[in-house]
């Protein structure tokens, strides 16, 4: 596991979970929204993008939380190791929700308030994003996926991770 891409519907916890991945793995973590984002919420181009990845890419290690669909497949085909945080609609907005107006590091302004076109877009992603999704994972299915249904799920990874890091240590 060298090569890791973290993906999920927004609200999710992608990033506090690739934090933690990257803290017990020692891999450097690149959040897809920094990468593409300004401070004022514009962008750059997808082309731009796509060369700032491959730069990532042909690193050793790396972990990249983010979906944005246009690049997925060409991370998908870099990566060794996939996490999919596939959970329910609610708690993904309830996630969006207990963010809105702190400060975090995975984009590069504070969300003052819910955002409605962004609300639409977490409620409409099980039928519109889901499927390219699951379209992709079945085409590369041989990488390794760790598919988590529930925050326990991916909270059991960690704690199995902390642990076998921590016996590893004495």
């Amino acid at each position: 596991m060298k090569k890791i891409i973290v993906i999920g519907s927004p609200g999710a916890g992608k990033s506090c979970f690739s934090r933690e991945l990257s803290f017990l793995t020692n891999i450097e973590l690149f959040h897809m929204d920094n990468l593409y984002c300004h401070e004022d919420k514009s962008h750059i181009s997808h082309e731009e993008l796509v060369r700032k990845l491959n730069d990532i890419m042909v690193n050793d290690t790396w972990i990249i939380d983010g979906n944005y669909i246009s690049t997925l497949e060409l991370r998908i085909k870099e990566s060794d190791t996939i996490f999919y945080l596939d959970y329910p609609t609610e708690v993904c907005i309830e996630g969006i929700k207990s963010r809105v107006g702190k400060k975090r590091d995975d984009i590069p302004w504070v969300e003052d308030e819910l955002d409605n076109d962004f609300l639409k877009f977490v409620e409409g992603f099980r039928t519109e994003t889901k499927p390219q999704i699951e379209s992709l994972l079945e085409k590369y299915n041989y990488k390794r996926l760790y598919r988590f249904s529930c925050r326990d799920d991916m909270n059991k990874y960690l704690y199995s991770r902390r642990s076998r890091n921590a016996q590893s240590k004495s």
